[in-house]
């Protein structure tokens, strides 16, 4: 439906907030770390899912292959089977998919992902804590088991993160002490630096295109390249997904293509 997007570039992880989550799902920065250190992959038989999720009740629906693309604009009153969710904070609105108060309980695409991929999609904000926040190569079902998001089966783009105080690229555990993150710098030269603002739509980009390297964008901004050591791929990891905290946000103009 709307389309808007910052201009700039980023390739380079800075610091990160570290420890235990607070009840706004936030932690004190940690001294700068240069890349995330390998973490070994969840078996899928340890994946924990959000009570009455599909993976708590009955088992997972099967996804659709892929095939060539996936597109969604959200025309329509109900989410549909396209999408799975882990809670009922998810709903269409206005032609768009969004959240409030989902606590890291988020709504999957039910397509599975090729290795290589390319996503698209709009996002915005009715948040002057920003929170922006997309899975991508994660389970496909499952959600946080507790209030700290350190189970995902995914890697995490969070833009405005920590009431608008980080923009971060995760793997794994958005709260490790190695993640790359850029700290938030109000008024800011660099525009990779700059808040979330409150109702601007932006359009992200997410690839991989390597087999190991995830690079995501904001508009024409290169928010972060990272190549990993041990990628997120396979069963378990070929999923692409929404999540929230606590702030209202939607999404839409949603574009997967394989490469």
């Amino acid at each position: 439906m709307r389309r808007l997007g910052l201009l700039a570039l980023f390739a380079a992880p800075a610091c990160v907030p570290s420890g235990p989550a607070s009840p706004a799902d936030g932690g004190p920065a940690a001294s700068p770390a240069a890349q995330p250190k390998p973490v070994a992959a969840p078996a899928a038989s340890a994946v924990r899912a959000a009570p009455g999720s599909p993976a708590t009740t009955g088992g997972t629906p099967p996804s659709s292959p892929l095939g060539a693309a996936f597109e969604d604009n959200f025309e329509r009153t109900t989410i549909g089977s396209d999408w799975r969710t882990t809670t009922s904070a998810w709903r269409i609105e206005a032609g768009r998919l969004c959240g409030k108060g989902a606590r890291n309980h988020g709504v999957w695409l039910t397509r599975v992902l090729p290795t290589n991929v390319r996503i698209e999609f709009d996002a915005v904000s009715n948040s002057a804590e920003g929170d922006i926040k997309a899975e991508i190569f994660g389970d496909g079902a499952s959600a946080a088991s507790g209030v700290s998001y350190n189970d995902a089966t995914s890697y995490l783009t969070i833009f405005g993160g920590w009431k608008n105080q980080f923009h971060v690229l995760a793997r794994l555990n958005e709260h490790a002490s190695d993640r790359p993150e850029i700290r938030i710098a109000p008024g800011s030269d660099d525009e990779r630096a700059r808040p979330v603002s409150l109702g601007q739509v932006y359009h992200f980009k997410i690839e991989r295109s390597d087999g190991k390297t995830i690079s995501w964008w904001v508009g024409d901004m290169l928010m972060f390249k990272f190549a990993d050591a041990q990628p997120l791929s396979g069963p378990g990891h070929d999923h692409f997904g929404f999540n929230d905290w606590e702030v209202p946000v939607c999404f839409d103009n949603v574009k997967v293509v394989a490469l």
